[in-house]
């Protein structure tokens, strides 16, 4: 397996290969990123696997600067993996200058996790979309647990039409039901066992909502419930699947999707539904 820390030299590298598969991620890996890269690896003869901290997705406040940077570690698990190329810049390799032409995304930028922290959407797109540029990857995976950024980037490829497949993965678990994700690091021994209980919660949503219930008492009453366990709800939303847009009687493919404070981690989840 090969580390690269250069565009220059990643293109290079990948002029060997007759085809590449690409995982786009911020490092700090876990077995999410892992079964990303297990299930690229049969598309294509390369799979390569970027690790970057993107700053234009972060808001002012958030957790740019803690955010955990493991990469010997996040190394090791990708050769275990299987991949075949790491792309680890560093921050002036991605932005040799000042980011002034960025991706606008659709009004989908705009709602729940785009709603709360804005501006995110367009950087996590702008970052994508020159990473596509350096890897030229035929196939893309991105796991379903952040859920609206992959319809973000899905109708960024399809918008723009670039030649690339969008492939969603799902969501992986711990044996309690955590989605894992590289923020439950930041987990106290005591939120860690509260931290299942927002799928719990989507659970119970999702349940409601098969027997027919309002889709506003649903999001009502998951929200309250969280808040009496000590989180601070972001929101609770039962949505349409394809755009995130708020599900009529007709709908019959939706998902119910959620973010919450728990002390100082803003953990997300979400639960596809089929009625």
């Amino acid at each position: 397996m090969d580390v690269i820390h250069s565009v220059a030299a990643l293109r290079e590298r990948l002029q060997r290969e007759p085809n590449n598969v690409f995982v786009p991620t911020m490092g700090n890996l876990h077995e999410g990123h892992i079964q990303l890269v297990r299930l690229a690896k049969p598309r294509a003869a390369c799979t390569v696997v970027s690790v970057f901290v993107n700053r234009l997705q972060f808001g002012p406040r958030e957790d740019f600067d803690r955010y955990p940077r493991t990469l010997e570690a996040d190394c090791r698990k990708c050769r275990e993996a299987g991949a075949n190329v790491v792309f680890a810049p560093d921050e002036r390799e991605i932005y040799p200058e000042p980011q002034t032409f960025v991706v606008e995304p659709s009004e989908l930028q705009h709602v729940l996790d785009g709603a709360v922290r804005p501006g995110h959407f367009r950087g996590v797109a702008t970052v994508v979309l020159k990473l596509f540029n350096m890897v030229r990857p035929h196939a893309a995976l991105f796991g379903k647990k952040d859920y609206q950024q992959y319809l973000v980037l899905r109708d960024m490829v399809r918008q723009l039409a670039m030649p690339i497949e969008i492939i969603p993965a799902e969501t992986v678990r711990a044996s309690d039901g955590l989605a894992l994700s590289s923020r439950n690091s930041y987990l106290s021994p005591t939120e860690r066992a509260e931290a299942p209980h927002l799928y719990t919660t989507l659970q119970r949503a999702a349940d409601a909502v098969r027997l027919g219930e309002l889709h506003g008492r649903v999001e009502l009453q998951a929200t309250q419930a969280l808040a009496a366990r000590g989180w601070q709800p972001d929101y609770v939303a039962v949505r349409r699947q394809n755009d995130l847009q708020p599900a009529t009687g007709e709908d019959r493919r939706l998902v119910v999707l959620a973010a919450a404070r728990l002390g100082r981690t803003r953990l997300i989840d979400n639960l596809e539904i089929e009625l």
